[in-house]
C-alpha cells in the first residue's frame, strides 16, 4: 500500500524496474517555485494530480505558466479536502490517449495474476463514465505486455489483494504507467463477467491467508461486458451536480443484466458524497451484442425525483464512434458540448406526456367532467413545465415517458434522465398580469447558483468591472470545485454570498448591472 497506493512512490517504483512512465516530477519539494520550474522543464501542457487518493479528484491540466497559481491552488485544495494530503505530481500531458487498466490479484504467498484489461477512455474530468472488458484495441500480444508490466509492479512491491494498474495507451501501441489503485475498482463487475471470477470473494480468501488457487494460464476471457455509471448530475447544464429526494426507481432485469445500485425510493441525494447512484452492467457473447444490450438497460432504467445522466449515457452508447471502438480520454469533452447546446430544454414529447399524466392523476368529483373538459372540443389542460406554460390537448393514449404523481397534485417526469415537474397552471388573473408588468423594467443580470453547495471563494466585490467568462464565485459540491462565470461583461452591483456559506440551486449569488 505504501509503495503503490501513493502516485509519486508508484511512479518511482515503475521507473526503477523499467515500466514506462511519462516525463514528470514526483519529488518531495512541493514549493510553488520548484513545481513551476519542473512544469517548464516538462513542457506545457502539464497534468497536475494529487499524489494521494484517486478517482480523478484534484486532477487538472495546466495549459500555460500564467495559469500556474490558479490551477495548483485549486488542485491542492481539492486534494486536501478529498484525501487530507495536498502533495502534487506533475506529468507530461498526452493528448487524446486511451485509458486502459489491468486487474490484478496477489496473495500472501507471492502469487500474482492479471485478469485482463478494461477500457476506460470514456471519462469526464478524469471520472470514468462507461467501461468495458476487454478493450476493443488490445490484442493478445499487447495484453501480455500490459499484464507483465502490471505483475512486475505488484511483485516488486509485494502487493496482495485486488489492485488495478492503470496505463495510458498511445495510437502506436506504446503505453505509460499512471498509477496503481490499491483497492477494488468501481468497474470490477465487467472483469467478473468476462472471467467468471468473484473478486470480492477472492479478496476475502486472500485476506484469510489462502493461496489464489489458480495461475495465469487458467485465466480466460469469454464474451464482452460494459458498465455505465448512472450519476446524479445534469449533462445539459455542464454536468452540475443534482440533488433531491428519490421519488421512484425502475431497474431492468434479465439475462445479461446486472444492476449495482446504492439508492432506493425515499433516499435523499445531497452534496456531501460522490454523485454515483448505480452501475448499469451488460454482458454478451461479443462486443456488439453487449453494447446493444447496454442501450436497452439504460433505456429501461429510471430515477424519478433526481436528474441523472441517463440520456447522456444513451447518447454515448448509440454513437457511431463508440460503437466502432473509436474513443479517447477527451472524447466527451470534445463532442458533448455541441450536443447539449442543441438539445431543447423540454422536448415536445414531454408536453404530451405531462398532459397525459396530469389527466390521469387529477381527481374529479363523482359525475363531474374529466380534467380539461371543453364543450364540443377535445379536452385541454393549462400546464407549467420547465418554467413554461402551455395549453395542451390531452392525448387519447398514454405516453411512454416514466412518471409518478406527487402528493401536491403535480407529476414528476423522467425526460432522458432529467427530472422535471409538471403541474396544472393556476387560472389567469388580473393580479398575475400586474405582477408580471411590474418586473418588466428590471435590468440587473442575476447570477444564480447552478447547484447546491458551499461557497469556496468570492472573486469579485461590488463596483468591480468584469469580463464575460470571468470567474465570479467558486462552489464546492460533491467533493469537486465548480466555477460560476459572468455570462456577459458588466459591473458588479451586489454580491450576496460570502465564503463558507451554503447555497441552494437557483439562489442568487451576484447581480451585474
Amino acid at each position: 500500500m505504501r509503495a503503490l497506493g501513493d502516485k509519486a512512490a508508484a511512479r518511482r517504483l515503475a521507473a526503477e524496474i523499467g515500466v514506462p512512465v511519462l516525463t514528470g516530477y514526483d519529488g518531495t519539494d512541493q514549493a510553488d517555485a520548484k513545481l513551476l520550474r519542473e512544469a517548464r522543464r516538462i513542457g506545457f501542457p502539464v497534468l497536475v494530480k494529487p499524489s494521494a487518493g484517486g478517482g480523478g479528484k484534484g486532477m487538472h491540466v495546466l495549459e500555460r505558466a500564467k495559469d500556474f497559481d490558479e490551477v495548483v491552488a485549486r488542485a491542492r485544495r481539492e486534494a486536501m479536502g478529498a484525501f487530507g494530503d495536498d502533495r502534487l505530481v506533475l506529468e507530461r500531458y498526452l493528448p487524446r490517449p486511451r485509458h486502459v487498466e489491468v486487474q490484478l490479484l496477489g496473495d500472501v504467498h507471492g502469487n500474482v495474476v492479471h485478469l485482463g484489461e478494461r477500457e476506460c477512455s470514456l471519462q469526464r474530468r478524469h471520472q470514468k463514465v462507461i467501461e468495458e472488458s476487454p478493450s476493443p484495441v488490445v490484442d493478445a500480444p499487447l495484453r501480455a505486455r500490459l499484464g507483465e508490466a502490471a505483475i512486475a509492479l505488484a511483485k516488486k512491491a509485494g502487493y496482495t489483494s485486488a489492485g488495478t494498474a492503470e496505463f495510458l495507451l498511445a495510437d502506436d501501441g506504446s503505453f505509460y504507467f499512471l498509477e496503481l489503485n490499491a483497492r477494488l475498482q468501481v468497474e470490477h463487475p465487467v472483469t467478473e463477467l468476462v472471467t467468471g471470477r468473484d473478486l470480492v470473494a477472492d479478496q476475502l480468501r486472500i485476506a484469510a491467508g489462502e493461496p489464489l488457487g489458480f495461475g495465469q494460464r487458467d485465466v480466460t476471457l469469454t464474451g464482452h461486458a460494459f458498465e455505465a455509471r448512472l450519476y446524479a448530475e445534469d449533462p445539459w447544464h455542464d454536468f452540475v451536480p443534482a440533488t433531491g429526494e428519490v421519488a421512484d426507481t425502475r431497474w431492468p432485469a434479465g439475462d445479461g443484466t446486472r444492476i449495482d445500485r446504492g439508492i432506493a425510493t425515499g433516499d435523499v441525494v445531497g452534496t456531501r458524497y460522490d454523485p454515483l447512484l448505480a452501475k448499469l452492467i451488460s454482458f454478451g457473447p461479443d462486443r456488439a451484442t453487449a453494447l446493444d444490450h447496454l442501450v436497452q438497460v439504460v433505456d429501461k432504467t429510471s430515477v424519478l425525483g433526481v436528474t441523472t445522466n441517463r440520456g447522456f449515457l444513451a447518447w454515448l452508447a448509440t454513437g457511431d464512434d463508440v460503437r466502432g471502438g473509436k474513443m479517447w480520454t477527451t472524447f466527451i469533452d470534445e463532442r458533448w458540448p455541441e450536443i447539449a447546446a442543441a438539445a431543447p430544454e423540454v422536448p415536445e414529447q414531454a408536453w404530451s406526456a405531462a398532459a397525459s399524466a396530469l389527466a390521469q392523476t387529477t381527481p374529479t368529483a363523482a359525475g363531474a367532467p374529466p380534467p380539461g373538459f371543453r364543450l364540443n372540443s377535445a379536452p385541454r389542460l393549462r400546464i407549467t413545465l420547465g418554467g413554461e406554460l402551455r395549453s395542451m390537448p390531452v392525448p387519447a393514449a398514454r405516453t411512454g415517458l416514466p412518471w409518478i404523481g406527487a402528493s401536491d397534485g403535480s407529476v414528476l417526469l423522467d425526460i432522458g434522465g432529467r427530472s422535471v415537474r409538471a403541474a396544472l397552471a393556476e387560472p389567469p388573473t388580473v393580479e398575475a398580469a400586474l405582477r408580471g408588468a411590474t418586473h418588466e423594467g428590471a435590468t440587473a443580470e442575476t447570477i444564480t447558483a447552478p447547484m447546491p453547495g458551499t461557497v469556496i471563494a468570492v472573486r469579485v466585490k461590488e463596483g468591480d468591472d468584469v469580463e464575460a467568462g470571468q470567474v465570479l464565485i467558486v462552489l464546492e459540491a460533491m467533493k469537486m470545485e465548480n466555477t460560476v462565470p459572468a455570462p456577459t461583461a458588466g459591473r458588479v452591483e451586489r454580491v450576496l454570498v460570502i465564503a463558507g456559506q451554503q447555497v441552494q440551486r437557483g439562489e442568487t449569488l451576484v447581480e451585474l448591472d
